[in-house]
């Protein structure tokens, strides 16, 4: 599943080329997740102003709304100026002077939401129970602390439910836990100030690396430009399951939280 640093790669990857376009047609290919939520003729006139993202929403803001875009388990899009026709998983074109952009999702559980602002209930839906994003400023020790203490938890499911901070998906928790020394099984409250403190730097630098390194292909990940991501290449825990710690040795161990596999160092990892 596309966790943040792809997210955030693919904005990098098309936001340039599609600012200050306009938009010529919109089509839909089978249904998504969830409806686009207007008639696509209501897009056709309108000028993409920019793309931002909030957690792993892409939001395309126009001049008369903006589109939500989610890339859900095995979504990827794609922004060039000579598209050939949609294929079988390919789910929504939006067709622009400089180029199209599109959406292709095989198990389609990926969206593509319009909403009037980012203040209309559609949009608050997805995006109002977010945490704070955490390459932003708003990410605070302190009030990460906070949120920590009222979570009993443990700190990996804590930071999988992105309500305390946004974004930290399933690769990227296990990395920054190891980066920090923190067991994945911790309860989140009983994280003293320090341990709290490091693993936010963590949290920061694991995502900020990662999206330096176009992010992690572990199956068909690639940017709107077709170019694959290489973070994987040097995970320290992630997927390294009976494999020795590149920093101590000890066996890379593999538990299940939540239905999720989570990896973890058992000597550099302390509860």
């Amino acid at each position: 599943m596309p966790e943040l640093p792809e997210v955030e790669v693919t904005r990098l990857s098309f936001a340039p080329g599609i600012r200050g376009a306009t938009v010529l047609s919109a089509s839909l290919g089978k249904p998504l997740r969830w409806p686009l939520g207007v008639a696509p003729q209501r897009l056709v006139g309108q000028q993409v102003l920019g793309v931002r993202r909030r957690g792993k929403y892409l939001l395309i803001d126009l001049s008369e709304g903006l589109l939500l875009l989610h890339l859900g388990m095995s979504g990827s899009v794609t922004f060039a100026s000579g598209q050939a026709d949609p294929g079988k998983h390919d789910h929504f074109d939006l067709r622009t002077t400089q180029g199209t952009l599109r959406l292709n999702d095989p198990r389609r559980f990926g969206a593509v939401v319009f909403a009037t602002s980012e203040d209309d209930p559609v949009a608050q839906k997805l995006l109002g129970r977010l945490g704070v994003e955490p390459l932003g400023d708003d990410f605070d020790g302190a009030a990460f602390y906070l949120g920590l203490k009222q979570r009993k938890a443990a700190i990996k499911q804590v930071l999988l439910a992105g309500d305390v901070v946004v974004g930290v998906g399933n690769i990227y928790a296990s990395e920054a836990l190891f980066m920090a020394g923190i067991r994945p099984t911790t309860c989140a409250n009983r994280l003293s100030r320090p341990r709290v403190l490091r693993l936010q730097s963590a949290i920061r630098t694991v995502l900020a690396r990662a999206v330096e390194r176009g992010g992690s292909t572990l199956r068909d990940f690639s940017n709107a430009q077709g170019e694959s991501g290489h973070f994987q290449l040097e995970a320290m825990v992630y997927a390294r399951q009976g494999e020795p710690c590149r920093q101590c040795g000890a066996v890379i161990k593999a538990i299940k939280q939540g239905q999720r596999s989570t990896f973890f160092c058992p000597q550099c990892q302390k509860p």
